[in-house]
C-alpha cells in the first residue's frame, strides 16, 4: 500500500462525530506506516499541546479565505465559528508520488471530495445504532445533553447520505472495523 510508480489512492474515512473514525485511522496507520494522513487546516487557535502541522495547520482567517478563493481546498466547512478544510496541494503531491493518503473528515466533506475527486475511495464508518452512538458521546464526558442531542440529529442526517459511499463499515468492535477497512483497502485498486 506504500509508494509506487502508479498514482496513490485518496481514501476518505468519514462518519458521524463519536463513531470512532480517529481510532480506526490510527490503527490503520500503525498497521501501515506508509499510509500518509492528510493534515487539515483550521482557523481555530491551537489547544494545549497541539503542534502546527501535526494535527492541524493553524491559519489566520485571511489565509484560509485565500485558499478558498484560489480553489485550493478539497473540502471545507465552518463549525463553531471556525473554518476547517483539506488543503489540496499536499494531497495532490502525495498521490502523484504514488503514496496512498487517508483523509478523516465528516460526511459533508466526503461529498465535497467526491465532487472534486471522483476517484476517491469513500468509506463510511457507522455506529451499531444511534443509541450506541449516544452512549459513546455521553461517555466522553465532554458533551452536555443538548450537545449530544444536536450531534445525534446531525448523525441521522449524515447516515442518510450512505449512498454516496463506496463502502460502509459498522464500528461495533474496533478491531473488526479496522480489519474490514484493511480488507477494503487491499481489494480496492486505484480507479
Amino acid at each position: 500500500m506504500g509508494p509506487r510508480s502508479a498514482p496513490g489512492r485518496l481514501v476518505v474515512i468519514a462518519g458521524p462525530s463519536g463513531v470512532g473514525k480517529g481510532s480506526i485511522v490510527s490503527a490503520l496507520r500503525r498497521r501501515h506506516p506508509e499510509l500518509a494522513l492528510s493534515v487539515s487546516a483550521t482557523t481555530r487557535p491551537p489547544r494545549r499541546g497541539e503542534v502546527d502541522g501535526v494535527a492541524y495547520r493553524f491559519l489566520r482567517e485571511a489565509d484560509f479565505a485565500a485558499l478558498i478563493e484560489a480553489d485550493e481546498l478539497l473540502e471545507w466547512a465552518e463549525f463553531t465559528g471556525h473554518h476547517y478544510g483539506t488543503p489540496a496541494r499536499p494531497v495532490r503531491e502525495a498521490l502523484a508520488s504514488g503514496t496512498d493518503i487517508l483523509l478523516e473528515i465528516d460526511v459533508d466533506g466526503a461529498g465535497q471530495v467526491r465532487r472534486r475527486f471522483p476517484a476517491a475511495l469513500l468509506v463510511l464508518i457507522v455506529p451499531p445504532s444511534l443509541e450506541e452512538l449516544a452512549a459513546r458521546l455521553r461517555g466522553r464526558g465532554t458533551e452536555t445533553e443538548a450537545a449530544v442531542a444536536a450531534r445525534l440529529a446531525v448523525a441521522e442526517r449524515e447516515l442518510a447520505q450512505a449512498g454516496l459511499f463506496d463502502h460502509q463499515v459498522v464500528n461495533d468492535s474496533l478491531e473488526q472495523a479496522v480489519d474490514e477497512v484493511d480488507r477494503i483497502l487491499a481489494h480496492s485498486p486505484v480507479r
